[in-house]
């Protein structure tokens, strides 16, 4: 039998809340330790919430973009160090300073430890820290879920003819460049899909004989079908763990008004809108008061009820590496209504197999599937079997786990 492996995840924001990174921490921690390796999560707040047995190392920062006081200036007493200085500059220059500063917090923590790993993990922070952490000695895998450079183009086009906006976004996505250099000189980088394997290979330069595919998981033993909930008839759910212009959330509120005018139909929408979101505009705009809801953020059984209350989940971003909402709707046996944007037609199979499919940003598409769903209830009973099948069959947080642990001994090799 192998020898279990000793494992450094590194993670700049831990918190499930903050997007699809957090979750994948959880999961794979949690996989690694049930197959018998030993595994720490060394990470900047918002801090994970991992499961018995994994410890959390915290690496604190200035924590910058706390909910209850975001770009906060912090007392002179709170600096420490130059990399806390570092820190706010870049902040007050208007950049994102957390991967730089995490990573480099993160090769300090582990330069008096480095007897203690195997091989050190990076969830896409791609910060230059992560390249002195292999100088010092440590294997290093990093996983990058779908290049950043994305967000940044959707960004930018989203904001065309308005120069002051997209100068902000510029130097918002400075990290940007630092990431395509780090990403270009690790040995190895695990990414979740076909697409955006080859979108990393295209648009950060990694060669693609150094990219392993590792698809992540859903843990189905929670999200499942709930029979005793009832279905809300003509309810559609969304879940956007990041209010960006990349989750598509302004095409799904238009398709929604369409709809409304052939049939009642509400939306719920997981997520909390950050401030100065077009999303609370738009509901006004459309005449939308009433029949949406935004639920904020919510713990995952309250997640797992409201799918089990809606008729049809909707995904309807511009772009996804993988998409865990997608993966989640159909563990649950939610029929889907998905776009084709990156990888979503490789996670949720041709169109008619577990979803409609229809092109992004299209609202007037994405209006004829949702009805077509609502319309039609033997078609969502099939989509819905077939997605939770798909799920048991592709999508497990095991799987992820085993081929990752192959994809570091390859590296340690």
């Amino acid at each position: 039998m192998p020898e279990p492996l000793r494992i450094a995840l590194l993670a700049y924001r831990g918190n499930p809340h903050s997007g699809g990174q957090g979750v994948y921490v959880h999961y794979l921690s949690r996989e690694l330790l049930a197959l018998g390796h030993h595994v720490e999560v060394f990470s900047g707040p918002p801090y994970p919430r991992l499961a018995p047995g994994v410890p959390c190392v915290e690496v604190p920062s200035l924590d910058l973009y706390r909910p209850e006081d975001p770009f906060r200036t912090p007392a002179p007493g709170e600096f420490r160090d130059l990399i806390d200085a570092g820190e706010f500059a870049i902040m007050c220059g208007a950049g994102f300073p957390e991967p730089l500063t995490f990573s480099l917090r993160a090769r300090r923590a582990l330069r008096s430890r480095r007897g203690d790993f195997d091989v050190v993990h990076d969830n896409q922070c791609l910060g230059y820290g992560i390249l002195g952490i292999a100088r010092d000695g440590l294997p290093v895998v990093g996983t990058v879920h779908h290049p950043i450079t994305v967000d940044r183009a959707v960004e930018l086009a989203a904001h065309e003819g308005d120069w002051r906006k997209q100068l902000s976004i510029r130097r918002w996505y400075g990290f940007v460049r630092m990431q395509k250099r780090v990403a270009r000189r690790l040995p190895r980088v695990l990414t979740v899909s076909e697409s955006s394997a080859g979108d990393i290979a295209s648009q950060m330069g990694v060669r693609r004989d150094r990219l392993s595919v590792v698809p992540v998981g859903v843990d189905t033993a929670l999200f499942r079908p709930l029979p005793h909930v009832a279905r809300v008839p003509g309810r559609l759910m969304t879940t956007a763990s990041a209010d960006v212009p990349l989750k598509g959330l302004i095409p799904l509120l238009e398709a929604l008004a369409k709809v409304r005018t052939e049939r009642d139909a509400e939306l719920v929408i997981v997520g909390q809108p950050r401030d100065g979101s077009p999303v609370a505009a738009t509901i006004e705009r459309l005449g939308l008061e009433g029949a949406v809801t935004v639920a904020g953020v919510v713990d995952t059984l309250r997640m797992i009820e409201l799918y089990a209350s809606a008729e049809v989940a909707v995904v309807p971003s511009l772009y996804e590496g993988f998409s865990l909402p997608a993966v989640e709707a159909m563990a649950c046996g939610l029929p889907l209504v998905t776009t084709t944007g990156g990888a979503l037609p490789e996670v949720v199979g041709a169109d008619g197999d577990c979803a409609l499919l229809v092109p992004p940003n299209d609202p007037g598409a994405l209006a004829g599937a949702i009805v077509r769903a609502l319309d039609d209830a033997a078609l969502r009973a099939r989509l819905g079997a077939a997605g939770r099948a798909r799920v048991l069959r592709r999508f497990t947080w095991r799987a992820t786990a085993e081929a990752t642990v192959d994809v570091y001994r390859s590296v340690m090799g």
